[in-house]
């Protein structure tokens, strides 16, 4: 049951919460709508769409990312401004003189702060791979139909590096992609070029891949016949298949559009579960900073609850109450703790620390910390 005192501290958090969270939005939209005007406006044109319908759809994908990114931090700063508060107005120290525990008066926002942990976890898993398609657009490309810088990637499993001149998002297409073909898929030269390629995921007994038309390279496919690597056919033509137009190739591979123009943003915005999927694939090789990435998903949630117990206890334990003060400690705190953290995930990332240290090196320093800190709640 909420007594009154928890209903004021829940409220006096939730409001700063809010708050900080909102400024922070709207400045970024401000700053990055007014930076960008010119291309939505042309897209609004284009569209025969308003511009604030324009710009409410697109900045409110965006606003669930910000939320994702900055929930511990606001979390924590709100929680110490509300400890603050109560603490400028003498309001804590009347409820311990009446016999409660500082641990008691925090409860509801130590509660509230580590909700918030978890909502943002549910949000990084459930809503925001759902929504990926809208977050990996910019400014400059609404739409989706203006070409993107590609990231070449080879086909671990067939040793096919993909690559391309442009990749169209909207269409799931590579403008003029150059297939690099490996010794023993090089029966008919040493690489596949074409007009296009669009990604087709897999339906039936088809796997994967890319179908290709407007080949110019190698010429007359038609007449010969598909290449395989084992048992599995990896390049088919037109010779053992009707579906396909005699200027057309389809390239099996399990390499997904995604990650041939997301980069990092595709790791960003992929769920856990995804990464460790794309992680067993045969057919990607990926990078330590995935497998950096998958460790840190799983313990975000308790790198925001150290977090809290570094700062609460630093505001708690002070005299003085002025909250420009606090202010400074939060980004004290927070940048310290984010330098080793980064730190930690770009040595992970380089391979100087195994992923799994990489991950857990932040907890490992900061946790016994925390846990030394606030047992001066207790009191």
């Amino acid at each position: 049951m909420l007594r009154i005192i928890d209903r004021y501290m829940l409220t006096q958090f939730v409001q700063i919460f809010v708050i900080c969270y909102l400024s922070l939005t709207g400045l970024f939209v401000v700053i990055d709508a007014f930076t960008n005007i010119d291309h939505i406006i042309t897209f609004a044109k284009s569209q025969g769409q308003g511009l604030l319908r324009v710009v409410a759809e697109y900045y409110s994908y965006r606003a669930i990312a910000i939320f994702d990114q900055t929930s511990g931090i606001l979390a924590l700063v709100s929680a110490m401004f509300t400890v603050t508060w109560i603490e400028r107005h003498n309001e804590l120290t009347a409820l311990m003189a009446a016999g409660v525990s500082r641990l008691r008066v925090l409860r509801p926002v130590i509660i509230a702060a580590l909700l918030i942990g978890i909502a943002a976890a549910a949000n990084r898993e459930i809503v925001i791979p759902q929504i990926r398609e809208h977050l990996a657009v910019d400014t400059r490309n609404l739409g989706g139909n203006r070409g993107e810088d590609i990231y070449s990637r080879y086909d671990s499993k067939s040793d096919i590096l993909i690559n391309g001149d442009q990749a169209i998002v909207a269409t799931q297409t590579i403008a003029r992609p150059s297939f690099i073909l490996p010794s023993h898929l090089s029966k008919y030269g040493k690489q596949i070029a074409a007009f296009e390629a669009q990604f087709v995921p897999a339906e039936g007994n088809r796997p994967s891949g890319y179908l290709m038309s407007g080949v110019r390279v190698p010429t007359d496919l038609k007449d010969k016949p598909s290449l395989s690597m084992g048992d599995q056919v990896v390049i088919v033509t037109p010779h053992d298949a009707s579906w396909l137009r005699t200027d057309q190739v389809f390239v099996v591979s399990e390499v997904d559009f995604e990650l041939l123009t997301g980069g990092a943003a595709w790791r960003q915005f992929a769920s856990t579960s995804e990464l460790v999927t794309e992680l067993r694939s045969p057919s990607v090789d990926l990078g330590n900073d995935v497998r950096v990435a998958i460790h840190s998903r799983l313990l975000q949630p308790f790198l925001d609850g150290t977090l809290l117990f570094l700062g609460l206890p630093l505001i708690v334990s002070r005299s003085n109450r002025n909250p420009f003060v606090a202010i400074g400690m939060a980004t004290a705190v927070v940048a310290l703790f984010f330098t080793v953290s980064l730190g930690c995930q770009s040595l992970g990332n380089s391979g100087w620390l195994r992923p799994t240290m990489a991950a857990w090196l932040p907890l490992i320093v900061f946790c016994p910390i925390a846990v030394y800190l606030a047992d001066s709640l207790r009191k």
